[in-house]
């Protein structure tokens, strides 16, 4: 990319007021998302839970993302984007009542998941309005400009775990009143956009249909969010409504049906091969970078302390905020296109979660998960520039398909697989161990996840009970071999986890090469967009 194109101006008079407020609102869904994953083990110790049905009830927290995101995607030019902030608010609200509504092991499991559903969906809402706004706002700049945008998620997460580390492991509040606490910024966002006036994006100020802008994502990008939301009706809508689950043929006739319509409104049209690229590896930023994080604090915690492991959620946040100001740097004076530093980003985090697996100190721990959060910092934000820059007629459909897809796979996939693996291995380095011991420390129901066979994980009140036996130094011989099983399921969960970044690194270096033959990564227009096509 030319530096004549990059420029720092905005197109309106309140653009930086405008990028600020949205800020603010993801400030906000980071903060929430930091608290969470603070009072995991609060509601592990408290409702008996295992690491799989957090996973889900944290998924939750992202696939309510997916529906915000895509609903306000597909009509934010045509209600305004004011509307959507207005719901998105009310959502926040209302998320907090519902989740405090959990007061027993009875109905928990279904107010905590309903709870963070509509939270997720106040989030999706707000990048729905927030990511083609900044991207309108700062047509020549937008890596730098979204990049400084979703700087606020590492913020929010600082602000959330800190919270957790004060009032939780220092003060011993109870879980609701910190979770409470994301309400305050949520009242700021709403402030901020009070009375702005906000553009409309290229394609809709131009005119376009909604079928012109759906053309690029075609049946190729639509198959890969209907697979997607075929799990989420089968899977987590189910919970929704108090029930395990919905028979799978009901979640491929609903992602059938919305696949037949997208191919209705398109005339079928097969859509962008490297959009349908970018889609899957996004689904694959999700799964390593949200899923991640949506566990980190709980496995780094359990290797060392609870304390530490939010010391070390807050390092590596604060490390991705700090560094997302600096992509227009990266862009400018280092030569990398967009591209490029998705590669070298996917390279590092995988060297990262490998480091980490491994970890026996904190000392290292902070040295591994750096190298981790140095390559995780510029993933989604970037993505989300890549198909703005390239797709400009896709208006605000493509980017809000996008992070529907992250969102549900990290919900589908990262949360819920992570903790599936957690409970695996676990289970597995106790059945080694300690066979007697896992006898009568295993859940009753099993742990699945996708197509892997059910396992038997440690009871989440059993593994609770021996970290507190071991903490006052009166453990016995099986509660100590728990623990230590425990922790060794985090260290291979981590291991796995890292092979997905390492995936991502051949699919970019593959579109580096791909960009390279056709003259080299470029910013289009509209105008441009149908010659580079077919150029």
């Amino acid at each position: 990319m030319s530096n004549d194109l990059i420029s720092n101006e905005g197109i309106a008079p309140n653009a930086k007021r405008l990028l600020w407020a949205g800020f603010m609102a993801i400030f906000a869904a980071g903060m929430g998302f930091g608290i969470r994953g603070g009072i995991f083990d609060n509601w592990a110790g408290e409702y008996g839970f295992t690491a799989t049905q957090l996973g889900a009830i944290g998924g939750a927290g992202f696939t309510g993302f997916c529906f915000g995101i895509i609903i306000g995607g597909l009509v934010c030019d045509k209600i305004g984007y004011g509307k959507l902030v207005v719901a998105a608010f009310a959502c926040h609200v209302l998320s907090a009542f519902v989740t405090f509504g959990a007061n027993s092991p009875q109905n928990a499991y279904q107010m905590l998941t309903i709870g963070m559903f509509i939270f997720a969906f106040a989030n999706g809402t707000l990048e729905a309005v927030a990511n083609p706004l900044v991207a309108t706002l700062y047509p020549k700049n937008r890596t730098h400009f979204l990049n400084i945008l979703h700087a606020s998620w590492p913020a929010g997460i600082v602000a959330g775990a800190a919270v957790g580390w004060v009032l939780d492991d220092k003060m011993q509040v109870g879980w609701k009143i910190q979770l409470a606490l994301y309400l305050i910024p949520t009242v700021i966002y709403g402030l901020m956009f009070l009375g702005q006036h906000m553009p409309k994006s290229e394609a809709s100020a131009k005119g376009a249909k909604l079928s012109e802008m759906f053309k690029d994502v075609g049946l190729l990008g639509a198959a890969v969010a209907c697979y997607l939301l075929s799990m989420f009706v089968s899977g987590p809508l189910a919970a929704l409504f108090g029930m395990d689950s919905f028979p799978a043929a009901v979640g491929y006739g609903v992602g059938g049906a919305l696949l037949i319509a997208v191919g209705v409104m398109t005339r079928f049209s097969l859509g962008s091969v490297l959009l349908f690229v970018l889609f899957i590896t996004h689904a694959l930023v999700g799964a390593v970078e949200l899923g991640t994080d949506g566990w980190i604090a709980n496995i780094t915690g359990n290797l060392f302390t609870s304390e530490q492991g939010k010391w070390l959620l807050i390092w590596t946040s604060a490390v991705m905020f700090s560094l997302r100001f600096c992509a227009h740097f990266i862009e400018t004076k280092l030569g990398l296109s967009p591209v490029a530093l998705l590669l070298v980003c996917a390279i590092l985090a995988s060297v990262g979660l490998q480091l980490t697996s491994g970890v026996q100190t904190v000392a290292m721990a902070f040295v591994a998960l750096t190298i981790y959060a140095i390559g995780k910092t510029f993933f989604w934000p970037t993505m989300l520039a890549v198909v703005s820059d390239r797709y400009p007629s896709t208006g605000a459909v493509a980017i809000s398909i996008m992070g529907g897809i992250g969102m549900l796979s990290a919900g589908l996939i990262g949360g819920p697989g992570l903790g599936y693996g957690k409970d695996r291995f676990a289970a597995e380095s106790l059945q080694t161990t300690n066979p007697a011991a896992y006898a009568e420390a295993k859940a009753a129901t099993p742990s699945k996840f996708l197509i892997f066979s059910g396992v038997h994980a440690i009871d989440g009140k059993k593994l609770a009970d021996a970290k507190e036996a071991v903490k006052a130094s009166k453990a016995t011989p099986a509660q100590k071999d728990i623990v230590t099983a425990d922790q060794m399921g985090d260290r291979k969960t981590l291991k796995a986890d890292s092979f997905i970044p390492a995936t991502m690194a051949l699919i970019f270096l593959g579109i580096l090469l791909y960009f390279k033959s056709v003259g080299g990564y470029k910013v289009l227009h509209i105008a441009e967009e149908g010659a580079a096509k077919s150029g």
